[in-house]
């Protein structure tokens, strides 16, 4: 659980000797060997770049953030060694599914711009809507902050961050783990890592073996560019130097390329509540061309009209100023689409206005075709 860890530590075990030398001076048994030492040269986990009292002011901050994602069946969640989660009886055959992620370079950024509010959402979103996509309902997630230094302040806003993207998601926030380790990273410089846990019943798995030919997909929009492609966003940025607090489609420019990944979850489960969902597929490392393959069935592919959803001012300058090809865009970024969602033609309808009703902006994209062995399963026409 949720402490304060230095895997560079050394454990020291024996006794504290008398020593001949009364107040200056002590002996330590350090693995049987009795050693003096002067108590002004002694050094303390401080010194050493670990600050235990901060993890505590930490734990203590972000309590009342984790709290406001308590569900009914935690048992035991933030301070013991692990948390309690008791499977809900509603679930006659339940199948846990769970997730693990990061946030990747889009780290970067938000070092280079000094926000840190939105970068926790981000991680909570990757691992839910992807564990989403198998009909699951995200039930816990836990987190874990590495850092060489730790800084309260941001630890706490990236923390409070994961804890917005649990309330988003309905899922409760656990526990986790601060681990500040000297030496590891650069200074004002952190790591994530995110771990979700879902349930669901086993008859209601989503796998994409009832996708047919002349199915509907749906493209639900994205928020941006998510939590992918930043290491060539970068790149482009670099390139580019544009001023990122100018005005940018009504927000500034390092607002629109940091935007929090979309977390799919309330809505996604409320279609699947309501008709029958035949495939979900979250865009992500892989773009369009990559990861709605990863649905289908051999023998069947996904025919996009990219003249069916628009493309959103971010890509359209990322895509300018890195002159980048079409076929790279599809294959890196999500391109305004951040789930497709697949069903019956005959529940199309249904669907998109139970979508819009739930809050998301939608798009009919494209069919499911029938394809030869070796030909692409996603194509962008």
């Amino acid at each position: 659980m949720r402490g304060l860890i230095d895997s560079g530590c050394l454990a020291i075990s024996g006794k504290i000797c008398a020593s001949p030398d009364a107040g200056a001076r002590k002996a330590v048994t350090l693995s049987g060997h009795c050693k003096d030492f002067n108590l002004s040269d002694a050094l303390t986990y401080r010194d050493a770049g670990v600050d235990i009292d901060a993890g505590d002011a930490l734990v203590e901050r972000i309590k009342p953030a984790a709290k406001r994602t308590m569900r009914p069946e935690v048992l035991a969640g933030i301070g013991g060694f692990g948390a309690l989660f008791e499977i809900s009886k509603k679930y006659r055959e339940p199948v846990l599914v769970s997730g693990t992620d990061g946030v990747g370079t889009k780290l970067k950024l938000a070092f280079q711009l000094n926000k840190h509010d939105t970068i926790g959402q981000d991680l909570v979103a990757m691992s839910v809507n992807d564990i989403l996509v198998q009909g699951a309902e995200p039930l816990f997630f836990l987190d874990y902050f590495a850092c060489g230094q730790l800084d309260v302040n941001v630890a706490a806003q990236v923390i409070e961050g994961v804890a917005k993207g649990c309330e988003l998601s309905g899922c409760a926030l656990i526990g986790g783990e601060t681990a500040e380790m000297p030496g590891m990273y650069p200074a004002g410089e952190y790591d994530l890592a995110g771990f979700a846990v879902g349930v669901v019943e086993k008859s209601a798995i989503i796998n994409g073996t009832t996708i047919k030919a002349g199915d509907c997909v749906l493209g639900l929009a994205s928020s941006g560019a998510h939590s992918n492609g930043y290491s060539l966003i970068r790149r482009i940025l670099a390139r580019a130097k544009p001023d990122l607090n100018a005005d940018f489609d009504g927000r500034c420019f390092a607002e629109a390329v940091l935007a929090p990944t979309r977390i799919y979850v309330k809505s996604l489960l409320a279609l699947m509540q309501a008709l029958p969902v035949k495939g979900l597929a979250h865009i992500t490392g892989g773009g369009l061309l990559d990861n709605i393959p990863r649905i289908l069935q051999p023998g069947f592919s996904a025919a996009l009209d990219r003249r069916t959803w628009p493309l959103p001012p971010l890509f359209q300058w990322l895509q300018r100023e890195g002159n980048v090809a079409d076929a790279e865009m599809y294959r890196v970024f999500n391109c305004g689409i951040g789930m497709v969602v697949v069903v019956d033609r005959d529940h199309e309808r249904q669907a998109m206005d139970l979508l819009h009703a739930s809050g998301e902006q939608v798009f009919s994209i494209g069919r499911i075709e029938n394809c030869r062995p070796g030909e692409p399963q996603t194509v962008v026409r």
